[in-house]
């Protein structure tokens, strides 16, 4: 738990960075909030700095866990220890145990509840909706549809999230490995990929994915050689910290800016990184950084198992959510579904800044829970409902306030064949017999395209057929509409 504003000012923007937003709003019982002096030794973190390797030395030089030292800067990136540590839990139970709540239900509330239960604390999760998971949710409809807040998929380098399913016991069981390919879905049904299938691994299966792949003319593969070989990803292939470094102080322009600098035309901009860029962060290569982009190649260049994809089995809600559930209600944890945070209670001094969380008020009738601390695990907009005014009086958290969100929509459409079948009309309409377990065909993977309004989508029936197929049904697409298609009328859409 973060005991001090000074802490939290550190600790928000780095957690912020990792699109997280779960903030320690109190302290226990016995140690109110610190405000810290001027002259406080600690320097504030920032959004946007060229100096960010001083500024995370910095910050590491407070922590006294070796852990928490490696989660953050360079270290969290390859480390994959942070499995270990996510499997594990805390290792240690606190000496004094705390009573605290947690406002937000999604995967960050349910996670530090799980820490904060087996560091031996008692735990209750409040939670707006009537399901868990967040941004990650799931739930039934009145038909018995699992219905999904977002398409996921899970790359090969989410070390902590693997690391709670196997806490939970559901990593082995919960998940389907896709085949080591990104595919692209162009107009008329060609497809192009960059096929990641080498006998030899990163970064040589990377680079004979892109030299073959059909989704860029030859002139545009020249161009798209000429600008990631002058690019920090090659540099990080022998000096990974020098890499990062480079490719944080690109935080300012597009990564169309940075591609056509030296070489990168617009083809591939068009044809391969816009479909990344909107299945990544719902943005095209004009708006989305360069840093943001560039990051995730170059981990995709160091590890094999970077850009490798795994499914659910089924639903999020069934897979990964009902685990975490039962580990959570082993440990006595409480979760209040359907009890939003009304008011988070707080002292304030004579300037009216806030000095200490005294509790929370939830529900409809504002029932008041009185807490040694409070964490609130929640999104950007959740963030910006749940603060009071009087926090805005600290810059780290009236910041929070310049914070954009980009809006999107899932849609899920049944449909009586194989959506993705391409090759085979018979095949492509039949929908007798048992085709479970992945056995209809189509394309059994996450899907880009270059040619529609939506930026990824997956046929789940195929994919994640646990929830998800139908016996005499065919293709459940999945599809996730972004910026392109939110300017036309509600009529067209």
């Amino acid at each position: 738990l973060i005991s001090d504003f000074s802490s939290i000012n550190q600790s928000l923007t780095m957690i912020l960075r990792l699109s997280v937003t779960a903030i320690a709003l109190a302290c226990s019982a016995t140690n109110a909030f610190v405000i810290p002096s001027n002259n406080h030794h600690s320097k504030p973190w920032t959004t946007r700095t060229t100096s960010q390797t001083n500024m995370v030395h910095s910050a590491t030089e407070d922590f006294t866990s070796e852990g928490a030292k490696k989660q953050v800067g360079n270290d969290s990136f390859l480390n994959e220890d942070l499995m270990a540590r996510a499997q594990n839990g805390p290792g240690k139970v606190n000496k004094e145990k705390l009573n605290i709540g947690i406002i937000g239900g999604g995967l960050a509330g349910m996670v530090a509840a799980m820490d904060l239960a087996d560091a031996g604390h008692s735990v209750e999760v409040f939670e707006l909706r009537p399901y868990v998971g967040g941004k990650v949710s799931s739930w039934k409809d009145d038909d018995g549809n699992h219905i999904e807040m977002g398409l996921h998929v899970f790359f090969g380098c989410y070390y902590n999230l693997f690391g709670i399913m196997k806490r939970t016991g559901s990593f082995e069981k919960n998940l389907r490995i896709k085949e080591h390919v990104h595919t692209f879905v162009n107009e008329g049904g060609r497809l192009g990929s960059l096929d990641f299938q080498f006998p030899i691994g990163a970064p040589v299966s990377g680079l004979q994915a892109f030299f073959k792949t059909e989704q860029l003319e030859p002139v545009d593969k020249f161009h798209n050689a000429v600008r990631l070989g002058t690019s920090p990803i090659v540099r990080a292939l022998v000096d990974f910290d020098g890499g990062m470094d480079m490719v944080r102080d690109l935080d300012d322009i597009t990564f169309t800016e940075w591609f056509t600098q030296l070489g990168g035309g617009r083809g591939s901009l068009d044809r391969m990184w816009d479909p990344i860029a909107y299945a990544l962060g719902f943005l095209n290569c004009d708006d989305i950084s360069a840093r943001a982009m560039l990051t995730i190649f170059m981990l995709f260049a160091i590890r094999t198992e970077a850009s490798v994809l795994r499914m659910l089995e089924g639903s999020p809600q069934t897979g990964l959510h009902d685990p975490i559930i039962n580990y959570l209600e082993e440990r006595d944890v409480k979760i209040h579904l359907g009890a939003p945070c009304r008011e988070i209670v707080h002292d304030v001094d004579h300037e009216g800044k806030p000095t200490r969380v005294r509790g929370i008020k939830v529900g409809v009738n504002n029932e008041y829970r009185e807490f040694d601390a409070v964490v609130a695990a929640l999104d950007v907009p959740g963030i910006k409902n749940a603060l009071p005014a009087s926090f805005r009086k600290y810059p780290m958290f009236d910041n929070i306030y310049n914070l954009d969100c980009v809006p999107i929509a899932t849609v899920q459409v049944r449909f009586d064949g194989w959506v993705t079948e391409m090759d085979d009309d018979k095949a492509m309409m039949d929908t007798s017999g048992d085709k479970s377990d992945g056995k209809a065909p189509g394309i059994d993977n996450l899907l880009y395209s270059a040619d529609a309004e939506f930026s990824c989508f997956a046929d789940l029936a195929l994919t994640s057929p646990g929830d998800y197929y139908k016996p005499g049904e065919g293709s459940l697409i999945q599809a996730v509409f972004d910026e392109r298609a939110f300017g036309r009328p509600k009529e067209q859409l």
